[in-house]
């Protein structure tokens, strides 16, 4: 089955399988791919099913969608695409090439389905909220790709990999911070204890 794996200065933030004949991408909350961000129109694009074949077409957005680096109006997509709008890319991975993007894909530092028994080795990890209105609630870190924080202010994606954790910035105007520092969109490693800060909330890493 066709899928879009969407990402942003390398970290994953969100994987959508093409189930519809039509599967429409935007800012706005309706869209069946929302990206919240200023650089994306309210309905940027469209993706349509046609028997095997994917279609995307830009729907006169302000910024454009681009195509392996060229801009589009409406285009067949391949397997191994990657489809560019503001700064995020989407890499479209069809059916077909499924075994190969998957090696491809996890020795890129991208995880995807096909890296779950890879990280089926490590420890249940959860995010624990030290302060604020939600403080001791605890978030299970569940899923290959976590997102947190408060969208246009701060958010930070925490990666479940073969070796570990991993949290890198993803947008925000607010530079998250892991005991005390900085962070930036490389990414760094998580180990258990260690304090991150989120658009003013503290939360703890926890990994038993």
């Amino acid at each position: 089955m066709p899928k879009m794996i969407v990402s942003i200065d390398g970290v994953v933030i969100k994987e959508v399988q093409l189930t519809k004949d039509r599967t429409t991408l935007g800012r706005r909350p309706y869209n069946d791919i929302v990206i919240d961000n200023l650089a994306v129109s309210g309905e940027h694009a469209v993706l349509q099913m046609s028997g095997a074949d994917v279609f995307l077409e830009d729907l006169n957005s302000t910024n454009g969608t681009y195509v392996n680096g060229k801009a589009i109006k409406k285009q067949q997509l391949q397997g191994g695409d990657t489809v560019e709008i503001g700064k995020y890319k989407i890499k479209f991975v069809n059916d077909g090439a499924e075994s190969q993007e998957k090696t491809t894909v996890i020795n890129a530092g991208t995880v995807v389905s096909g890296a779950e028994s890879a990280s089926a080795t490590l420890g249940p990890a959860a995010i624990k909220v030290v302060s604020g209105s939600a403080a001791g609630r605890e978030v299970a870190l569940t899923k290959v790709v976590t997102t947190i924080g408060k969208p246009g202010v701060a958010v930070a994606a925490i990666t479940r990999r073969p070796h570990g954790y991993v949290v890198a910035m993803v947008e925000g105007t607010v530079k998250p911070t892991v005991n005390g520092k900085p962070l930036g969109t490389d990414g760094i490693d998580l180990h258990n204890g260690d304090l991150l800060e989120l658009a003013g909330t503290q939360m703890q890493f926890v990994q038993p």
